[in-house]
């Protein structure tokens, strides 16, 4: 689904290797394409340029409009002439690698290029850190050919500077893309594969003697005095080149040393290809994840990505990319060829699991920028700018996910938090994050009518209803063994009483919806919890509490309950006179967490009274909150780190998901009143916040895990996934099917 409608058709054609699936410019291609179908299905569609070594027409996938064979280079001329008469085509993206062309073919294609008359951008996959000179004058007059070129790490783009004289300004780093991993448990992959009781070494991707196995096999002998356990899977077939040229002798010359050095027990050859999903479990299973590569040179290595998006502690020798991946204690770098130091850092990684513990989260903080989802960000707006710079990114709708919501349920409620993605039982359960979940999945049954949201949605009105004390309040904060911790007597629970208001209300709403009982009891729990309120004066537990008295009134008559909105709405009323000024249209003196709630419970309150001086306030004090709020075609909430003060700067960084989700809410609501004032349009925007338009152009949403992330900040994102991220993420997400 597409968050509006769009407005120009950008046809991108890549001209790319397409077949081999052992060739990394194919797998980049594929995945490229892929990510941008699933992130922008408009106005972007990429086209594919398939370039062959053979005569021969081959079947290919219907994205593939082109085919060259680059042996053939008198067919570059019509190929130029066809792009350029081809008016759908509006950008060229072509993927270059050092040996693609046969030799001798630089000047014809360097007329190709030429001969283009679209804007045209060259990914390099290699940079030859040691280039000739003809190199460096091919390398050079190609850049003058193209509008930018792209290179996958800061390494290369020094190359391109330093070496070849390329124009810092034509220079576009975008790192080679990794996927998002749905992390599973090592020790259960490793029962699976037989490998239960091991400390599991690995090594991957296609065998030459480059790779240098022999240094980890001559480092065994000395790991397994303090590591009896581990064992050393060597995964991958032969490279073919070096098929080609020696067949096997790199492998049995392994075999040998493996013989020489009595290593059998501990050695494993998986001597095949391995499918994505395999490799990512093989990854995920290792203890320590060992690159000994003994090419200087080695630029980019897509299992090296890999690994680190599965959190595989790695070994490396100093190889460029590992340098620049590695750098601030997320790996670790060892000398080349050198068996004793590798012994001696494996030893001390297996060792120490803190520090495997550490290691994990750095690498996987590193790899959240290169996933492809952000890649293709990245490359979405090198395409804008080209094509359309004035026009904003649109971003497709997701597809609704729940398997991190469901997976952070037990039997008791919604637990709190989570390190990354995994739910963490000891930070226990809290009103709040039920109350909210209670609300986002009733919005999920409204619409898909899916018969196994109902035990959860009852699991969270019965933890609602545990949190019930007969003194006339809910309590918020629940340990894992379902007791009530202090926080409870530490902290202010007036916000948290408004939300289980507010989502007790809701569910009333649902009377044509939801089980019977289901509804008597939280229809029963509200009136209880109605009492509350009379000499409560916090802001936003009013602000919810309106909102929970609106939904409950839309079924249930009821004078008493009207009163109260009225009394609620009332007291907001006159803090926001209290504080209002020309230049300061709202309730408080500063602007702080969940703002929107206050206007919309304004709006609410108008809803149910026809008081137009609550729809007054509603919409001056919302419009005021946008205005401080969206800026360049982007939604920038205020900050946790820091309020805003009236007459003072809002903190520039610190944005969490709830604070957007209830601004989307909230103008979901307003665009059904104001549908001419461009309400739909910002609540798209807001929404887009989760999808990458954001400061640092990078998901918040992980739709791999259908979590959210818990914050932006100004140079990482909070990887942790918990509750209130990952339901504010769903309420947000629901509200844009309406």
């Amino acid at each position: 689904m597409l968050l509006s409608t769009p407005f120009i058709n950008c046809e991108i054609l890549t001209l790319s290797s397409y077949l081999s699936e052992g060739d990394m410019v194919v797998k980049y291609s594929k995945n490229l394409l892929s990510a941008m179908t699933n992130q922008f299905g408009h106005p972007f569609s990429i086209k594919v340029c398939a370039l062959k070594r053979e005569e021969t027409i081959q079947l290919y996938p219907s994205e593939v409009t082109f085919q060259l064979n680059v042996n053939d280079l008198e067919a570059l001329q019509p190929l130029a002439s066809a792009i350029n008469t081809d008016t759908k085509i509006k950008i060229i993206l072509i993927q270059h690698e050092f040996g693609l062309f046969p030799a001798g073919s630089e000047e014809v294609f360097f007329s190709f290029i030429e001969k283009i008359n679209k804007p045209t951008i060259l990914v390099f996959h290699t940079v030859l850190p040691n280039p000739e000179p003809n190199e460096i004058e091919w390398i050079r007059f190609m850049s003058y050919a193209v509008n930018k070129i792209v290179v996958m790490s800061y390494y290369s783009a020094q190359l391109l500077q330093q070496k070849y004289g390329v124009e810092c300004d034509l220079i576009e780093i975008i790192p080679y893309g990794t996927h998002l991993i749905h992390h599973k448990n090592r020790q259960e992959l490793k029962r699976m594969l037989g490998l239960h009781n091991r400390k599991v070494l690995a090594t991957f991707g296609l065998l030459s003697s480059g790779k240098s196995i022999e240094t980890t096999l001559r480092a065994l002998p000395t790991i397994i005095q303090t590591n009896p356990d581990v064992c050393f899977l060597i995964i991958g077939k032969t490279h073919p080149s070096a098929l080609r040229t020696e067949g096997e002798q790199y492998r049995s010359s392994l075999k040998n040393l493996i013989e020489e050095l009595h290593l059998e027990h501990y050695i494993r050859f998986v001597n095949d290809y391995i499918p994505l999903n395999d490799l990512l479990d093989y990854l995920q299973l290792c203890d320590i994840c060992l690159f000994t590569s003994k090419d200087t040179n080695q630029v980019i290595s897509d299992t090296f990505t890999y690994a680190m998006s599965c959190g595989c502690p790695i070994i490396s020798t100093p190889v460029p990319y590992a340098l620049e991946l590695l750098s601030n204690g997320a790996g670790v770098i060892i000398e080349f060829q050198n068996s004793d130091h590798l012994a001696e850092e494996i030893s001390n990684l297996l060792n120490h699991e803190a520090l495997q513990e550490t290691i994990h989260r750095k690498a996987l903080q590193k790899m959240v920028p290169m996933c492809w989802e952000n890649v293709a960000i990245a490359y979405a707006k090198l395409f804008s700018n080209l094509y359309s710079p004035d026009i904003p990114l649109q971003y497709d709708l997701p597809d609704i996910e729940l398997y991190h919501f469901k997976k952070l349920s037990t039997r008791k409620g919604m637990i709190q938090f989570s390190q990354i993605n995994q739910p963490d039982l000891e930070t226990g359960y809290t009103l709040d994050d039920n109350a909210r979940a209670l609300v986002a999945l009733c919005m999920h049954y409204e619409r898909t009518q899916d018969k196994v949201d109902l035990p959860y949605l009852e699991t969270y009105l019965s933890f609602i209803e545990y949190c019930w004390k007969e003194e006339g309040y809910f309590l918020n904060y629940v340990d894992k063994h379902g007791n009530f911790t202090a926080q409870n007597w530490e902290t202010n629970l007036e916000d948290a009483n408004g939300r289980a208001l507010w989502s007790l209300g809701f569910i009333v709403s649902k009377a044509s919806l939801l089980p019977p009982l289901m509804l008597v009891r939280a229809k029963l729990l509200f009136e209880k919890a109605t009492s509350y309120w009379n000499t409560i004066y916090s802001t936003r537990a009013m602000a919810f509490a309106i909102k929970g008295i609106h939904y409950y009134l839309q079924s249930v008559q009821s004078l008493q309950h009207l009163s109260l909105l009225e009394t609620l709405a009332n007291r907001l009323k006159r803090m926001y006179m209290h504080e209002a000024e020309i230049n300061w249209t709202w309730f408080e003196s500063y602007l702080t967490y969940g703002n929107s709630v206050l206007p919309d419970a304004m709006l609410c309150a108008f809803l149910q009274t026809g008081n137009t001086s609550y729809q007054s306030i509603a919409k001056e004090s919302f419009d005021f909150l946008l205005a401080q709020t969206f800026k360049d075609q982007q939604i920038k909430v205020i900050s946790n780190q820091q309020w805003l003060m009236k007459g003072g700067q809002a903190a520039p960084y610190g944005e969490q998901p709830i604070d957007v989700a209830y601004t989307v809410l909230a103008l979901a609501r307003f665009k059904e009143i104001y549908p001419q004032e461009g309400y739909d349009t910002k609540m798209q925007t807001a929404f887009s916040w989760f999808l990458g338009n954001n400061h640092l152009q990078q998901i918040i949403y992980n739709p791999c895990t259908g979590g959210c992330y818990d914050g932006l900040e100004e140079f990482q994102i909070n990887l942790n996934q918990g509750a209130e991220s990952t339901v504010s993420y769903l309420m947000a997400r629901l509200s844009m099917e309406g």
